[in-house]
């Protein structure tokens, strides 16, 4: 039919009927949804569209198998499922996330594409219903099971498949970098103060240690996002499912991903609570503020260039400013930044909204998948960035970090074991007064001889463990 509007066809819902575009596969419901909820723009995301695709494919083949759906329709229903796995029909999910909190929009749009594109494939009509959304698509399922199945679904696939390779790619540019600037000794600062010697290959393997110790956090607290929801149907009970549907659709969806995924071990905690979600989210929050230290670190030593820190020379990425010639900013390390506050605002959302089910269902989860998943996609992304465009690029002020580490007054920390705490201070005191160095004062005082002062007051020795002396 066609009107001033265009083109559409009529379907029908237990409310009645609803004009849906007539190139759309998509139904009534999720016409009623696309007109209710203009809320923000933002629709799901192609990690969680690909899983709604595996979960309607693996249930498809489970019901197959069991002899719950006419083998026909099943397989039509994985053609299509697989379509939409495959990112054929992203165009097909308009609904907005901001939605009813169980996510039954965006599960009866799926239900309603694969539903209609299975009939086309099977030779019938796009609005048909020769292939069900509910009798067939959704048989043995809820909303309620099937939007956290996804959600930890596309979870554990973002992180295992897009953020820890993207780590480990920012992991060995920093253990690059660490190898190379092993041999620089530089001052060390606390409270932003000198300190004693430190060589910035060991700052750096700091931070290496730092993303590894991500990996792993990422790796460690994601475990139970590998148990899925599927078969407890509305709340929990798992009525109307055939009990070896939620194994074996599990085992499908495993095959699928090459995840190890299973049937949860209690389907009332994983629809009522989302605490899998919550735990892992925790650990992206601590990946994105151990990034955020490494970031503000690399600025700090690359502050200048003449009237900063100067330590290290950053890469030229682009110019700086719009009215100062010549200057140039740590720009990518300013988006690290950028994402950091990011995730903990994201990181918030995802504590309320993890702690927020009521009774037998948690209404938070389209937001939940949401915003987790943009965490991980931001922290891929900016990893990835930060190591090819700013971490790798980096160079050592070699002659900087040695005028400073000589001329900084924590070197007056090796005297302790010769003069004691009190004298020492003296000289480092006496030192920065009248603007000499530790050495100078030590020798001109008498405290050490010139070829004494060689040995204790050796930078690179201090950066080692141990008290250099004479003799020694």
């Amino acid at each position: 039919m066609s009107d001033e509007e265009g083109d559409y066809r009529i379907e029908a819902d237990s409310l009645g009927e609803v004009r849906v575009p007539e190139d759309a596969y998509w139904g009534a419901q999720t016409q009623r949804a696309v007109e209710n909820f203009p809320i923000s723009g933002a629709t799901f995301e192609r990690r969680f569209v690909r899983a709604l695709g595996i979960v309607k494919k693996a249930s498809a083949q489970a019901n197959r198998d069991l002899g719950l759906v006419e083998a026909g329709i099943a397989d039509a229903i994985v053609d299509a499922a697989e379509e939409v796995a495959q990112g054929e029909h992203d165009d097909q999910f308009p609904v907005d996330v901001f939605q009813t909190g169980s996510g039954t929009s965006t599960n009866m749009n799926a239900n309603e594409v694969i539903a209609n594109r299975a009939a086309e494939l099977a030779g019938g009509e796009v609005g048909s219903r020769t292939v069900h959304p509910n009798d067939h698509v959704n048989f043995g399922q809820s909303s309620n099971d099937v939007i956290p199945t996804a959600m930890h679904v596309s979870a554990l696939g973002a992180l295992q498949r897009d953020l820890v390779p993207a780590l480990e790619t920012l992991r060995e540019a920093l253990a690059a970098k660490e190898e190379a600037f092993d041999d620089v000794v530089k001052t060390g600062r606390t409270h932003l103060q000198d300190a004693t010697p430190v060589r910035l290959g060991q700052e750096f393997s700091g931070y290496r240690a730092q993303v590894e110790k991500g990996i792993s956090r990422v790796s460690r607290d994601s475990g139970d996002l590998t148990e899925l929801a599927l078969g407890g149907t509305a709340v929990g009970t798992g009525l109307n499912t055939h009990p070896d549907f939620p194994a074996l659709a599990a085992e499908y969806v495993a095959d699928e991903t090459g995840l190890a995924f299973e049937e949860t071990g209690n389907h009332f905690a994983a629809q009522a609570a989302h605490d899998a979600m919550g735990e892992a989210h925790g650990a992206l929050r601590t990946v994105a503020g151990s990034l955020h230290k490494i970031a503000n670190d690399l600025r700090l030593l690359a502050s200048g260039p003449r009237n900063g820190l100067g330590e290290i020379t950053q890469p030229e990425n682009q110019p700086g400013s719009s009215i100062m010639p010549g200057k140039v900013n740590p720009v990518v390390a300013e988006s690290v930044n950028q994402v950091y506050a990011r995730v903990v605002g994201n990181d918030a959302t995802m504590s309320a909204g993890a702690a927020g089910g009521q009774l037998d269902l948690n209404l938070y989860k389209p937001v939940l998948a949401h915003t987790f998943l943009q965490s991980t996609d931001l922290l891929a992304n900016v990893s990835e960035t930060f190591a090819g465009k700013f971490v790798r690029r980096l160079e050592a002020n070699r002659g900087t970090c040695e005028t400073q580490v000589e001329r900084s007054m924590a070197l007056a920390t090796a005297l302790n074991a010769h003069l004691g705490y009190d004298e020492a201070s003296t000289a480092a005191k006496k030192a920065l007064a009248e603007d000499k160095t530790v050495r100078e004062v030590a020798v001109e005082e008498g405290y050490l001889s010139e070829q004494e002062a060689e040995t204790v007051l050796d930078p690179r020795a201090m950066t080692e463990r141990g008290i250099p002396g004479p003799g020694e």
